[in-house]
């Protein structure tokens, strides 16, 4: 094993400081766009996306305001900060596009996301997934002798904590809504 070639006395900071603080840093962002409820806008922002290459983690949109016609899309996307300053730019530019707010960028906010989770299995299995069910706080909403379906809400990585404790219990199929998220504080 090679040794690493650090100057003595070059730094007081952990190993982790000494990467090029130059890099551009790829990283999750959280995107809230409230935009006129009108169809072709969700094309025109999703063909924003694939158009120039970027990824979509996550997509939720619903009806906010039903009076103003005016719907809220969260996207969850991952880029360099110059990607998504250009991202949020471009999006502002669609003309039935109001507000672009970067959740991740604006302060604290809270992020949940609903997934449904079917797990199959008998005898120890299935109590270990009801008792994990139980400290995870998911619902049993279906059973049958062989098999339950539980709902779960909580961030992405509670979601993805139950799965991975799940998939060797029986996990058959999961079935998630994507990020909604909201800023915290006025």
């Amino acid at each position: 094993m090679a040794a690493l070639n650090i100057k003595k006395g070059s730094t007081s900071h952990s190993a982790y400081d000494l990467r090029d603080s130059h890099s551009q840093v790829e990283a999750s962002h959280t995107l809230a766009v409230l935009v006129d409820n009108e169809a072709g806008v969700l094309a025109r922002v999703i063909g924003l996306f694939s158009g120039r290459g970027y990824n979509i983690d996550s997509l939720t949109v619903a009806e906010v305001d039903h009076k103003g016609h005016r719907s809220r899309i969260t996207i969850v996307t991952r880029g360099t900060m110059s990607v998504i300053e250009q991202i949020k730019a471009q999006l502002g530019r669609i003309v039935p596009v109001h507000e672009v707010h970067d959740l991740t960028l604006e302060g604290r906010s809270v992020e949940r996301e609903l997934a449904l989770f079917k797990v199959a299995g008998t005898g120890e299995k299935r109590v270990e997934a009801l008792r994990l069910a139980d400290i995870f706080r998911a619902n049993v909403v279906d059973s049958t002798l062989e098999s339950f379906v539980f709902e779960i809400t909580g961030t992405p990585e509670k979601i993805d904590a139950f799965a991975d404790l799940m998939r060797p219990l029986g996990l058959v199929d999961v079935a998630r809504t994507g990020v909604a998220a909201l800023s915290r504080g006025v």
